[in-house]
């Protein structure tokens, strides 16, 4: 008799079919073998006894705070730790109970019906202007051309190509001299016809450079202010491009004075929520949601909305993380710039590993190395 603890990472499934499991036991074993971690704030107390009860009663958990069962206070915070298998038996349980629960099942079916992709779009990145963070991001006109190739053939399926720089405290510019930083480089991509080998993204929120852009050929629109402008909406509507809706808490400018959330993630989630269904008004079909590492959060922020991509996922829209060789990094381990690759791979994976379908970076080779390199561990069974 041989003995082997496993890890909880495998592919379930594959393992469960490997075994000889009956076919119609694969999805009720593989469902009781993911686990969930449940925050639920201000529960009414009396919802939080009952779900204490039910939860027990089907061998999950509730953990609660000391006298919650006496109702010493009104509403409690709570973690529901459960499989997958019994969140949908708590989803139908709930649904007839009083105390808000009925409002908790239904959110607990949208986590049940989540599905992690199984993919990653890899997003290279170019920089027309002269002071982003990252000098090797750096291109102009034919050296820009040359990148592209570059990171196509090193596996990016999509390129981001901005001219005015999103770091803390950046100048602003104009759209005129935005738009005349990027013309040359769009309009070589046009004439070299490299649509044809990838996607390609406009990283501004200006209409006049969107507008170009998307004539030129573009098909994406990355707007770090979260699609504010009605006039951006509408281009994407128009031209049927991609929205990539990005959180950020003020300016470039300002972004960084003592950002303060009374809860991150929730408050995000709201935000995308709103500015989802604001562009789907507008006619905007294909919509990408990015929390915005980096934008007016502290370190404890960003490393917060990372651990807890999941929860974005009820959105029901790919999740694009960027966090490429950011300040976030040398908070954790003093470093410059160009020394920070190993944490970004770290964070990266972690993001993928959440939720994350699209990763925009500088270094697309190494990216698409340790993507392969971890779907092959998650792909063993």
């Amino acid at each position: 008799m041989l003995i082997e603890k496993l890890s909880t990472n495998i592919d379930s499934k594959k393992y469960l079919k490997k075994l000889g499991v009956d076919g119609g036991g694969v999805g009720i074993l593989a469902s009781k073998m993911n686990h969930h971690l449940i925050y639920i704030k201000d529960l009414p107390v009396g919802g939080a006894n009952i779900l204490k009860q039910d939860s027990l009663s089907i061998g999950a958990d509730l953990a609660v705070p000391r006298g919650t069962i006496l109702a010493i206070n009104p509403f409690v915070d709570c973690l529901l730790i459960a499989t997958t298998k019994q969140l949908e038996i708590l989803s139908k349980k709930e649904l007839a109970q009083p105390f808000g629960l009925k409002e908790l099942a239904l959110k607990l079916k949208d986590f049940i019906s989540v599905k992690k992709p199984t993919s990653v779009d890899v997003m290279g990145i170019i920089n027309a202007n002269d002071d982003s963070f990252y000098s090797g991001s750096r291109f102009k006109d034919s050296g820009a051309v040359e990148r592209i190739v570059e990171m196509v053939e090193d596996g990016a399926t999509i390129i981001d190509i901005g001219g005015v720089s999103s770091r803390p405290n950046a100048p602003v510019v104009t759209p005129k001299e935005e738009l005349e930083r990027v013309k040359p480089i769009l309009d070589l991509i046009k004439s070299e016809n490299l649509y044809d080998k990838v996607k390609f993204s406009i990283d501004s929120y200006e209409p006049s450079v969107i507008s170009y852009a998307l004539e030129s050929g573009f098909n994406i629109v990355n707007d770090i202010t979260g699609l504010e402008n009605d006039e951006v909406i509408k281009l994407c509507a128009s031209y049927d491009a991609t929205a990539v809706i990005m959180h950020m808490q003020g300016t470039p400018q300002t972004m960084q004075n003592n950002p303060q959330y009374s809860n991150i993630v929730d408050e995000i989630y709201n935000f995308l929520k709103a500015r989802k269904e604001r562009a789907i008004s507008f006619g905007v079909k294909d919509i990408v949601l990015d929390v915005g590492i980096g934008f007016g959060k502290s370190l404890d922020d960003n490393l917060r909305l990372i651990k807890n991509l999941e929860n974005f996922l009820t959105l029901e829209s790919p999740l694009l993380v960027g966090i490429s060789r950011k300040s976030m990094i040398d908070k954790i381990h003093p470093s410059n710039v160009d020394e920070r690759l190993a944490g970004t791979l770290t964070l990266h994976l972690e993001a993928v590993k959440n939720g994350a379908s699209i990763l925009r970076v500088h270094d697309v080779r190494e990216h698409i190395q340790a993507l392969k390199v971890q779907s092959s561990l998650d792909t063993l069974y």
